[in-house]
């Protein structure tokens, strides 16, 4: 859902494109990342791999939420049994995580992961790097570069700066050109978010490849989306991105939605249902829990009419507003909308016309009525 989706005629959802930094194409499964294709969420599981059932579950949870790849963490041999049965079970793309042992690599590559993420220059022993390039070329199994504060070499780069940063991951591509693999994506993270800026423009400069953008060790909650929210966004603003996580403690699926709403904001990839609301003020009835409304709606709208809007190329801006006053005026733009009124009443507007008063319990239903005419008459004229 790249398109510029229209909602009401007097309505634009964005402003104006976004030039990216052109990149290699580098296809995953069935997963582009990189060149024209659009930008990619992704995210990672956060239970054991021994855990089978309850992997697999969480995978099935994070792509309903909208991740196209999931990254599972591979720390043994006896892993890679686990991943062969998850493996049957999820078509989804899958990016093995592994660290330092070549071995791992083999063997998740031999167990149809579709990508693996690890750092050649930390393999050590160059016969072992080859084996694993000659696989990967092989099962056309792309690897991710991962660079972060964490894995510099100390002795090479014993200050942590932006330029160490982009070098290392410099080092670490060249090792793999050298062999002639090109299938590669790259992540240069840190926790600070201007150092993560200069470090992935400068790396740009030097190289085409995809690049995997976000923050390590971004916090939980409110302070993750904000930080995460800055740095994901300026990066894609400044043409730099092709694939996205949100690195977020707690479940991963809040990375997901947090993704997907960066994207939407940028006008990347509209998501099909905008709920616009308002923050309330003193003249919004104290009864009105404004909140619990805009959730009903949008979970509602967002199940019946997803699809439909996809297939459409539309986006469907829904306002759910404070009072009578931010309704039809400030919210003139929405395709629909409803305002508090008085005495337990909502006023239904749709394009900044009043249309009629409904109590709480219809709204819902009322709004998904407008919704469904409106979606009748894109239908027809499309």
């Amino acid at each position: 859902m790249d398109a510029v989706f229209r909602g009401a005629t007097n309505y634009r959802t964005r402003v104006m494109p976004i030039s990216r930094h052109k990149t290699r194409p580098v296809k995953v499964r069935n997963l582009v990342i990189g060149g024209d294709s659009p930008i990619s969420i992704q995210s990672m599981t956060n239970v054991p791999l021994s855990n089978v059932e309850g992997t697999i579950a969480q995978i099935t949870r994070l792509v309903e939420a909208g991740a196209e790849l999931v990254r599972i963490a591979v720390v043994n041999e006896d892993a890679l049994t686990h991943l062969r049965e998850v493996r049957e079970c999820i078509d989804t793309p899958l990016s093995a995580d592994i660290h330092f042992n070549y071995k791992l690599a083999l063997g998740a590559i031999e167990s149809g992961i579709d990508k693996i993420r690890i750092n050649p220059g930390n393999i050590g022993n160059p016969e072992h790097v080859r084996d694993v390039v000659r696989l990967a070329k092989e099962r056309a199994v792309p690897i991710r570069i991962g660079v972060n504060g964490g894995s510099l070499d100390k002795k090479r780069y014993p200050e942590l700066t932006a330029e160490a940063l982009s070098h290392s991951a410099l080092d670490h591509v060249r090792i793999l050109e050298d062999y002639g693999f090109e299938d590669i994506v790259v992540s240069i993270k840190t926790s600070d978010l201007h150092m993560t800026i200069e470090a992935n423009t400068l790396f740009a400069k030097e190289r085409n490849y995809p690049l995997h953008i976000g923050l390590t060790e971004a916090g939980y909650g409110t302070s993750c989306i904000v930080q995460s929210a800055v740095l994901i966004g300026h990066l894609l603003l400044l043409g730099l991105g092709d694939t996205i996580r949100v690195s977020m403690t707690g479940d991963p699926v809040e990375e997901v939605r947090i993704a997907r709403k960066i994207l939407d904001a940028l006008g990347v990839r509209p998501l099909p249902v905008r709920i616009i609301s308002c923050p309330t003020c003193g003249r919004t009835d104290p009864e009105i829990n404004l909140e619990k409304i805009a959730c009903e709606v949008e979970n509602a709208l967002s199940e019946e009419f997803s699809d439909v809007l996809v297939k459409l190329r539309k986006q469907l801006v829904v306002a759910v507003m404070g009072c009578e006053v931010n309704g039809p005026g400030e919210a003139s733009h929405a395709d629909v909308g409803v305002a508090g009124a008085r005495s337990g009443n909502y006023l239904l507007f749709a394009g900044g016309r009043k249309i009629r008063t409904i109590s709480r319990r219809e709204i819902v239903a009322a709004i998904s009525d407008e919704v469904r005419m409106l979606v009748e008459s894109w239908n027809s004229s499309s």
